[in-house]
């Protein structure tokens, strides 16, 4: 299985860190996000992954050669794309397949942090995509998606059901974006259509997941690797 990391974020929130370096470059523990998340693939036996870039991408770009001549990414094919104008989730993707290919495929974003154990998610995918679900953090208490207790995820909750957040990691199919045309294109509309086909499926995780979208929030997730060894 192949694996992307979107990388494409110009990262607002984060205030000046964001101002010269894109965000999958900030360091937790001593490496950039992107380090941990590239590691994190080659641990579980994945060895083609794409990154899209667009803001400030020629760092990220220049941070992969520089250490694919080192060896740190020793056993990684890994491919860039570049997006003028960033494309939004769907269009990256998009933008991306032909790099990725004609299988099912793992899609995580890189300014994410979580102990998900990834190997799970590879394996056969069932419909159109499967998602990572987990409890509704502070910032975002409304969720996202509702997950029965078959495993299937929908977009529209009843009365008194309470929806769950989309983690940012998922499997996804080429056929998922079949008609999309190329250029900007958000996620999920996609998602949802597809949920209305009830072609999306998905699995809760009550483990270690972070959206390393503050300042305060990479001092966090660089707190519990010092002390974990994560």
């Amino acid at each position: 299985m192949k694996a992307m990391l979107l990388a494409a974020g110009r990262g607002e929130r984060m205030g000046e860190l964001t101002e010269r370096k894109p965000k999958p470059l900030l360091e937790v523990a001593g490496k950039p996000l992107l380090w941990h998340h590239l590691m994190r693939l080659k641990q579980v036996g994945i060895s083609d992954v794409v990154i899209n870039t667009s803001y400030l991408g020629e760092q990220i770009r220049s941070y992969i050669e520089s250490n694919r001549d080192a060896g740190d990414f020793g056993n990684l094919n890994i491919g860039c794309t570049i997006e003028a104008e960033r494309l939004e989730t769907a269009g990256g993707i998009m933008n991306a397949l032909p790099l990725l290919g004609s299988e099912p495929f793992l899609v995580i974003n890189s300014d994410v942090w979580t102990d998900f154990p990834l190997s799970e998610l590879i394996k056969p995918l069932e419909g159109l995509a499967h998602l990572v679900l987990v409890d509704n953090p502070i910032h975002h208490r409304e969720g996202d998606f509702l997950l029965s207790d078959d495993g299937e995820v929908s977009a529209v909750a009843n009365h008194g059901e309470c929806k769950l957040t989309f983690s940012g990691v998922s499997v996804m199919s080429p056929a998922l974006f079949e008609g999309l045309p190329e250029g900007k294109a958000p996620l999920a509309p996609l998602l949802r259509q597809a949920m209305n086909q009830r072609q999306v499926t998905g699995e809760y995780f009550a483990g270690t997941w972070i959206d390393v979208g503050t300042p305060e929030r990479l001092q966090q997730v660089s707190t519990l690797i010092n002390s974990s060894g994560m």
